[in-house]
C-alpha cells in the first residue's frame, strides 16, 4: 500500500472553489506556502474527492469501488454522486474496478497494513463477513486488515474521522474519554487486538450544532511527503493539537488552516483532497 506520507500528488475537486471560495483561496495559499502543487478533478458534484476517487495499492495499480453511500440515497443528495468513470477518465487513469461498495474516506493504510470501520460489512450485504475481507486483502496486497467499531451518531462510518497511521505499529486516535464508556472500550480492544499501539489527540466537537458538522475532529488532516497540514477551528484546543503535530511529526513541515467553513458540511482535510504517488 502507499501510505500518505509517500503521496507527492494532489488533486482538488473543481467544485471546491465553487462551492467554497474563501476557504479554497485560504488552502490554496496554504498548499503554496507548503510548496505542493494541485490538480482540479473535473466533473465533480461534491467536493469529498477521497472517498469517490480510486484507493491506490501500489504505483501503478488504483482499484475503483463502488461509491453509492446510504447516507446520499435522499432524493437531495443523490444529485452530488459524481461519475466517477468520467472524471478518472480525464485523467487517464487506469483502475481495477470493484463491485465493493466503499468510501475511500474508510480507507487507512500503512504499507503493509489497513484499518476499516466495520460499517462496511452492513454495506456489503451479499459478502460474507469472511468473504470480504479475504477480497479487500487480496485487492490491497495486504494480509493485515483490520476493523475499529462505527463511531455512535456518525451516519458516515469513515475510519478518518477517527485513526490514523504514525508508522506501521503506531496509530493517532481521537480523545474519546467523552464519548460512551461501551463505544471506548471495543475501540481501544480492536487496535488491542491489532496489535497497534495508540497516541490519543485533542477531540472537540461537542459544540457543535448538529452530528453533521465536522468542527473540533484534528485527526483529519492532510499527510504528505514532509508535509502534515492541520486543520483548526479557532478554539481552546487548536494550540494543543499543533503543538502536539509538531512533536509527532519531528522534522516534517506542519502547516495550518482554519478549516470551520468545510467541517460545517461534514468533512475536514483529508475528505477534500485525494493525494497519491506518482513517478
Amino acid at each position: 500500500m502507499i501510505p500518505d506520507s509517500q503521496t507527492n500528488t494532489l488533486y482538488i475537486a473543481d467544485c471546491l472553489p465553487k462551492k467554497h471560495p474563501k476557504f479554497f483561496m485560504d488552502f490554496e495559499a496554504v498548499l503554496k506556502k507548503c510548496g505542493i502543487t494541485f490538480q482540479l478533478l473535473p466533473y465533480t458534484k461534491d467536493i469529498w474527492a477521497v472517498d469517490y476517487m480510486p484507493v491506490q495499492v501500489t504505483a501503478d495499480k488504483f482499484v475503483q469501488f463502488v461509491y453509492n453511500p446510504d447516507y446520499l440515497q435522499s432524493r437531495k443528495w443523490l444529485k452530488t454522486i459524481p461519475d466517477v468513470e468520467s472524471i478518472c477518465n480525464s485523467i487517464r487513469l487506469n483502475r481495477i474496478k470493484s463491485n465493493i461498495v466503499l468510501d475511500g474516506g474508510n480507507v487507512i493504510k500503512t504499507t503493509d497494513k489497513v484499518i476499516m470501520c466495520d460499517k462496511i460489512f452492513l454495506e456489503n450485504p451479499n459478502y460474507s463477513r469472511r468473504q470480504l475481507s479475504d477480497k479487500l486483502k487480496e485487492l490491497f496486497e495486504i494480509d493485515k486488515l483490520f476493523f475499529v467499531p462505527q463511531q455512535p451518531k456518525d451516519f458516515t462510518g469513515h475510519a478518518d474521522g477517527m485513526v490514523r497511521f504514525l508508522d506501521n505499529n503506531t496509530v493517532i486516535i481521537n480523545d474519546y474519554s467523552k464519548e460512551k464508556p461501551e463505544f471506548q472500550r471495543a475501540f481501544k480492544i480492536a487496535l488491542d487486538t491489532a496489535g497497534l499501539d495508540y497516541i490519543e489527540i485533542p477531540y472537540n466537537p461537542y459544540g457543535n450544532k448538529t452530528n453533521g458538522q465536522a468542527n473540533g475532529i484534528y485527526i483529519n488532516f492532510l499527510q504528505m511527503q514532509n508535509t502534515v497540514i492541520v486543520p483548526t477551528f479557532g478554539i481552546r484546543e487548536d494550540d494543543i493539537a499543533i503543538r502536539q503535530f509538531e512533536q509527532l511529526f519531528r522534522g516534517q513541515q506542519i502547516a495550518t488552516i482554519d478549516s470551520n467553513e468545510v467541517a460545517n458540511n461534514g468533512g475536514i482535510l483529508n475528505c477534500i483532497t485525494w493525494n497519491i504517488l506518482t513517478t
